[in-house]
């Protein structure tokens, strides 16, 4: 078995490098007031580096800037790399908070085993991103935007064997945020590609790797083609089973008030926010099955009017209903076409209580100590 043990103890401190040349602070407010989703940056990063002799070691936030890359450096040619998504909202109070951060820090070591890679101690993970959400606290945007974080890690080491690297660099970089999809919130056609797997039992569907998106970039494009929002993905066995989205977990509500989602297994990622919606639907009393769930039964229940709603759910996204879904051979449409009651609810109790404006009942919300 490969050892990606991390030498000795490791010291979870960040040196943080202010950089000398921040974003003028009239030029930032003019940056965030509508930001395209990933396309502003604020003016810091995270980054750690690791390698078998010595584990993980110089930890600091500077400036953001540029990797020098070898053009041998190991990911450019085998695609060792993941990567995770999480948010700091700016609360009522105007403190700043993460919202379970240390599940994004479990579910990044669980990739990184997955993809013979060395785990980010849990503490080290934390301590990089609030040190980096301190540093650039102005670029938390106030009301319902949000700072998205994107911890990723890579192998780093220049060579062309096949075999796990010996060196890795971890970074964190971040950028304000508004609604996801253009136009805001609004129920989302999708497209069922009948052609394209996403991930196979024994693969890396269950890891947040990026050769999982490029494997759906395809038929995401045919979606958008087809004049759809997203693609739905089926087993890669069978072709029955409902999975995923390109990067978002699916759930179905029923006429009794019961929701279905996707069982895990592998093949799935498991969300997080997939997780927070479960529990908050058990605390209203709803019954929540996680099971297979076949295109043939979402067709049928669109056709009965046994399903009533239907959403798709995600950090970046948040909750969003769907409208519709077709393929190249069928086309079914949810009974209620708006964004359901249900679906509504539980996007505004998450965002509610990410935003400190519904009381914290599970301990989810992670305060920043901006005075560290």
């Amino acid at each position: 078995m490969l050892d990606v043990t991390t030498p000795g103890e490791q010291d979870s401190s960040i040196e943080v490098l202010p950089t000398s040349t921040p974003v003028p602070a009239e030029d930032r407010r003019s940056l965030m007031a509508d930001p395209a989703f990933g396309s502003v940056f604020t003016d810091h990063m995270a980054t750690i580096r690791w390698n078998g002799e010595r584990g993980w070691h110089n930890a600091q936030v500077r400036a953001r800037a540029p990797f020098p890359i070898d053009p041998a450096c190991s990911v450019l040619h085998y695609a060792q790399e993941i990567f995770e998504g999480l948010k700091a909202y700016r609360q009522a109070d105007d403190r700043i908070a993460l919202f379970r951060p240390a599940q994004n820090a479990r579910r990044f070591a669980d990739s990184a085993r997955r993809m013979a890679m060395p785990p980010v101690p849990e503490e080290l993970f934390l301590a990089a991103i609030k040190a980096l959400v301190a540093t650039d606290c102005d670029w938390v945007p106030h009301g319902e935007g949000s700072l998205y974080l994107r911890p990723f890690m890579f192998s780093s080491e220049a060579f062309l064997g096949v075999r796990p690297s010996n060196e890795y660099t971890f970074c964190v970089i971040a950028c304000p945020v508004g609604n996801y999809f253009k136009g805001g919130v609004k129920p989302l056609n999708l497209w069922l590609s009948e052609e394209h797997s996403r991930a196979a039992p024994g693969g890396t569907g269950a890891a947040k790797c990026g050769g999982n998106y490029a494997a759906g970039l395809l038929a995401q494009a045919e979606a958008q083609q087809n004049g759809c929002d997203q693609v739905v993905f089926l087993d890669a066995v069978e072709h029955r089973w409902i999975e995923e989205l390109g990067g978002m977990n699916l759930f179905f509500v029923m006429n009794d008030n019961s929701i279905v989602t996707p069982q895990l297994g592998g093949t799935i990622l498991p969300g997080i926010t997939r997780s927070s919606i479960i529990t908050l639907a058990r605390d209203c009393g709803l019954s929540v099955e996680e099971r297979r769930y076949a295109i043939t039964e979402w067709r049928n229940d669109a056709a009965s009017g046994r399903l009533i709603e239907a959403f798709a759910c995600g950090t970046a996204a948040v909750v969003a209903g769907i409208g519709s879904a077709r393929s190249a051979s069928f086309e079914l449409t949810v009974a209620d076409r708006q964004t359901g009651r249900l679906t509504k609810a539980l996007r505004d109790e998450l965002i509610g209580m990410q935003l400190g404006h519904i009381p914290d009942r599970h301990g989810w919300i992670d305060i920043v100590d901006l005075t560290a």
